[in-house]
């Protein structure tokens, strides 16, 4: 199945899964991405039967009404309660690759699409159920910035650059590399690929991305190899635990950032932009994980060293004020 298809299939089912009413053929045409590319209404009638047929293949069971009784078309919507799984069983196995699949979920990539379909069925006046996209929408986060571009570029086989920070000892690399995949590996995620500086397969853990992820090729410029398991390349030559310490310095406010100050030990005095406040020293196994916690202090506190986490930190603040600004 093509990928416009399937987008087109989903927005489908959320459409139908989100309204009360019956919506006709020529109305889904209007609301639903992608119909509206049929350069005929012969063409569009049979894209939608043969989506129509797909979709009861699946087993989403589609039900046919009217509204009223002054209507004279029939339309088409999915009833929640015969669309709702019951409750099943799943070995630990089956429940860990379901885990894994619906961590995607909640990236823009793959729900952008799903809340236009349902901002154009308010707009066009119908009824929505604002509880319905729960049903085929897990709210599992995937928070790293890179994963979108990095996913946008496995899928169009685009070589891709980006500065890399390694744990230890504590430095900013460029990299280059041919995507195959991204894949999540004890609560991380991690793109695996043709390292073209070392000229060998190597992973990437996506938390350890600074700045942008830049693409270097046109799309189609590599072929991932057959039969290569990302997963168990990643937990075979993923991250080693470290063996030693990094010293952080920071500046917190004065009687502020208590939590940071319970695992830190004060060294010295400092006024920033006329704010009196603390310079302390703190060690940690992995700066770049703790980069979100630090930020989460907001002005209270600001990374004197090293440098790669001074701008790990600044990335995360600069993030979430384009999130707000949105």
């Amino acid at each position: 199945m093509s990928v416009a298809r399937a987008e087109r299939l989903v927005n489908l089912v959320l459409c139908l899964l989100s309204t009360r009413q019956h919506l006709t053929a020529e109305r889904i045409r209007a609301i639903v991405p992608g119909y509206a590319d049929a350069p005929s209404d012969d063409a569009f009638f049979r894209m939608f039967e043969r989506d129509k047929t797909e979709l009861r293949e699946l087993g989403i069971p589609l039900e046919v009404g009217r509204n009223s009784a002054f209507d004279t078309i029939d339309g088409y919507r999915i009833a929640r309660r015969d669309y709702e799984l019951g409750e099943i069983d799943l070995e630990p196995d089956e429940a860990a690759a379901v885990a894994l699949a619906v961590r995607l979920w909640d990236s823009p990539e793959l729900t952008g699409a799903a809340h236009g379909a349902l901002l154009k069925l308010r707009a066009a006046g119908v009824d929505v159920d604002d509880a319905a996209p729960s049903i085929v929408e897990p709210k599992v986060r995937t928070t790293e910035p890179a994963f979108g571009p990095l996913l946008a570029a496995v899928q169009a086989a685009q070589v891709v650059t980006f500065d890399y920070r390694r744990p230890t000892p504590t430095e900013l690399r460029t990299r280059t590399i041919e995507p195959w995949g991204v894949v999540s590996w004890r609560g991380r995620w991690y793109v695996v690929g043709h390292d073209r500086d070392r000229e060998a397969p190597r992973c990437f853990r996506m938390s350890r991305i600074v700045g942008e992820v830049r693409t270097i090729s046109r799309p189609g410029a590599f072929r991932r190899p057959e039969r290569v398991d990302l997963l168990q390349f990643v937990a075979r030559t993923g991250d080693e635990p470290p063996t030693q310490t990094t010293t952080v310095r920071l500046w917190l406010a004065r009687g502020r950032a208590a939590g940071l100050r319970r695992r830190a030990t004060v060294v010295g005095e400092q006024v920033i932009d006329g704010e009196p406040g603390d310079v302390v020293e703190l060690q940690l196994y992995n700066p770049d994980s703790a980069a979100g916690w630090i930020a989460g202090f907001g002005p209270d506190v600001a990374v004197l060293d090293p440098e790669v986490l001074r701008k790990s930190v600044r990335e995360h603040h600069v993030a979430v004020a384009g999130k707000e600004a949105v």
